[in-house]
């Protein structure tokens, strides 16, 4: 499973012109599930994106990244992206043999959105599959890629 996180002021996803997922302060997440992953993988990304301290906090020198997302009330976008997983290192088209086929990748996707859902924030999402267009106002700009394999 990889994931870019992005620490955002603002992120918005639309499909054919309608905004269908909307967030103020917090993360915009970019999904990527790979034919191999499991509710395990799921687990540790889920906890992962949520616990990382990424947002400074004023209180500390020079406003050390002290905060998580759930410590600061922030909200979360989630987008599937199996283009993470194209592998463009051979030919001039890439490969997407790693990822998950769409059936299966759905049903992870969904349950990864279900587990953040239970930490009380609001989570928004895009639509699976769908060809989304996605605004986003990084800050910082922070941008981080988390990775995990099946073992």
């Amino acid at each position: 499973m990889r994931v870019i996180v992005q620490r955002v002021q603002s992120s918005q996803v639309s499909v054919d012109g309608e905004i269908v997922g909307k967030i103020a302060k917090g993360l915009n997440l970019l999904v990527g599930i790979s034919a191999t992953d499991t509710e395990t993988e799921l687990e540790w990304m889920a906890r992962k994106c949520l616990d990382l301290r990424l947002f400074p906090d004023p209180a500390t020198p020079e406003g050390r990244w002290e905060k998580s997302v759930q410590e600061i009330e922030g909200e979360l976008l989630v987008i599937s992206q199996f283009t993470l997983y194209g592998d463009c290192r051979k030919g001039r088209r890439p490969s997407f043999d790693r990822s998950a086929p769409p059936e299966a990748a759905q049903a992870l996707y969904d349950k990864f959105v279900e587990k953040l859902s239970q930490s009380g924030l609001k989570v928004e999402t895009g639509i699976f599959g769908a060809m989304m267009q996605v605004s986003i106002e990084n800050d910082g700009p922070v941008t981080l890629i988390l990775e995990r394999e099946a073992s």
